[in-house]
């Protein structure tokens, strides 16, 4: 389990557009039509990953909450499923449905060029785009991993949620996500 760290993408960098197979309806979806009123959370996770299974709840108790308050939370998978099968659209259309379909997609990255366009490095990378699709945030659920015994929180998204919804200013100094690398095709 090697631990990669986010690649950062620039506060104010406008949401790369996407049209990607969502795997819980089976349609493919556009970026444009699961963006939320308030705001929108890309987020790129996969099924196997330590790190993602290890945030589950709070992460799916805060794609609930805040889908309530107008934020949309979509999760993109980019792993290249001939080396990691268990990341499939079927096994990720299974996982959603485990999980309760907390999210408003769980879509296939099938070429990995949209995880490029995000500067995606690991799982979870998380993003927080105002409704106007720019980017306020990006970074950490909280600072809880696997093997360090910090509780979960979600307070780092949460804080940040939290202000945009409020109009105040977003902290700019903001913490990678540490995770499983994506895991790029040859």
């Amino acid at each position: 389990m090697a631990a990669t760290a986010s690649n950062m993408m620039p506060l104010g960098t406008l949401a790369p557009d996407f049209t990607l197979l969502d795997t819980i309806s089976g349609e493919h979806k556009t970026l444009s039509s699961l963006k939320g009123e308030q705001g929108t959370i890309v987020m790129f996770i996969c099924n196997h990953c330590p790190y993602v299974i290890h945030i589950k709840d709070p992460l799916c108790e805060t794609a609930r909450q805040y889908a309530q308050l107008g934020i949309n939370t979509i999760a993109i998978s980019a792993n290249d499923i001939e080396n990691y099968p268990q990341d499939a659209p079927d096994r990720m259309q299974a996982l959603m449905a485990e999980w309760g379909n907390p999210f408003a997609a769980y879509c296939y990255d099938a070429t990995q060029e949209v995880a490029k366009a995000y500067q995606a490095a690991c799982t979870p990378d998380i993003y927080l785009f105002d409704k106007d699709l720019v980017c306020v945030y990006r970074g950490r659920l909280d600072g809880a991993t696997p093997k360090n015994n910090v509780p979960l929180t979600g307070e780092d998204l949460r804080y940040a949620l939290d202000a945009l919804l409020l109009g105040k200013p977003i902290i700019e100094q903001q913490i990678p996500s540490i995770g499983c690398n994506i895991k790029w095709k040859s």
